[in-house]
């Protein structure tokens, strides 16, 4: 699994202060524990940044290039901002976080991606939104992203096409059809372009306590989809050790054989079974259940863990 590390984010109250204090030392710690965890690759999202990218941009990349070597993700809705990091990049191959198939950034960011020959993540989504179904996700990338790279001689390998995970908090229908997404894309093209994500997603708006058991339980399902790159955190052990125990095929624990048996079902594009499960054992029960509101069996709610199991 390639893991684009995601904790330096503009969300976190943390990164806002460093970016606020210009505080280096505090993103080259986290960039090296990212890279030390097994991250492949560190999204610097910095949102829109309106005033100060001119200098924001290029002495974050200094700064994070001077203690990591690997590619830098740009995360930003602010072009002319990413593009003054792409300039300041020394080292590996630059990613561009992201374009959507909406007209204008369409036409912008793979030009910009190709000029600075960086790889570009490519979202599912149009002028109207997010489509529910896989197969208009599907058709978004078929009609708009790769043909867009095409246009421009874009290498398809470095077109990585993301069909976008939302909250199970709210937007529960999405979960299943992102899986099936995920695995009718590989065939949309030869050779099919990557595909990633942003697993974390799914938890937004979740109880805290809740959020690395429902990451961990999706990550076995969209790895049994056929994902192999994703955003995520790599300082999560629980999930770390999900990615293991399925890419080792790890069968030395009775929760490690059911993530193996959630994974090879979705992988012959079978639901989970009940008859997997060990109810009896308490960690067991709580994979069953997140399994259930992935698959939108069962209507989530924060207390979904107290609630009767379904078979």
């Amino acid at each position: 699994m390639y893991i684009i590390g995601e904790n330096i984010h503009i969300i976190s109250p943390k990164v806002k202060v460093a970016l606020r204090e210009k505080d280096a030392q505090f993103f080259q710690t986290l960039a090296i524990r990212q890279v030390e965890a097994g991250a492949q690759a560190l999204d610097l999202n910095l949102g829109p940044r309106k005033k100060d990218w001119e200098e924001v941009f290029p002495w974050l990349v200094k700064a994070v290039e001077a203690v990591v070597d690997v590619p830098l993700s740009f995360d930003s809705t602010n072009i002319l901002g990413i593009e003054a990091g792409l300039k300041t990049v020394t080292k590996a191959q630059p990613i561009i976080n992201s374009t959507s198939a909406e007209a204008e950034r369409l036409e912008k960011v793979p030009l910009l991606a190709k000029k600075y020959n960086a790889r570009l993540i490519a979202l599912t989504m149009g002028k109207s939104g997010i489509p529910v179904g896989a197969d208009e996700r599907v058709n978004i990338a078929l009609e708009k992203l790769i043909p867009r790279a095409l246009e421009i001689d874009f290498p398809i390998e470095d077109l990585i096409i993301d069909p976008l995970v939302l909250t199970v908090s709210g937007c529960q229908e999405y979960c299943p059809e992102l899986i099936e997404a995920v695995r009718t894309i590989q065939f949309a093209w030869d050779p099919p372009p990557p595909i990633s994500v942003g697993l974390s997603n799914v938890s937004n708006a979740v109880p805290h306590a809740n959020r690395p058991l429902i990451n961990q339980v999706y990550c076995a399902m969209l790895m049994g989809a056929g994902l192999q790159m994703m955003i995520a955190d790599p300082l999560d052990e629980g999930l770390k050790e999900t990615v293991r125990i399925v890419e080792e095929r790890d069968e030395s624990t009775a929760v490690s054989r059911l993530y193996l048996n959630i994974h090879d079902r979705i992988a012959d594009m079978e639901e989970p079974s009940f008859a997997d499960v060990d109810m009896a054992d308490p960690e067991q029960a709580a994979i069953w259940k997140t399994v259930q509101i992935l698959l939108n069996k069962v209507i989530y709610a924060d207390s979904y863990l107290q609630q009767e199991a379904v078979m």
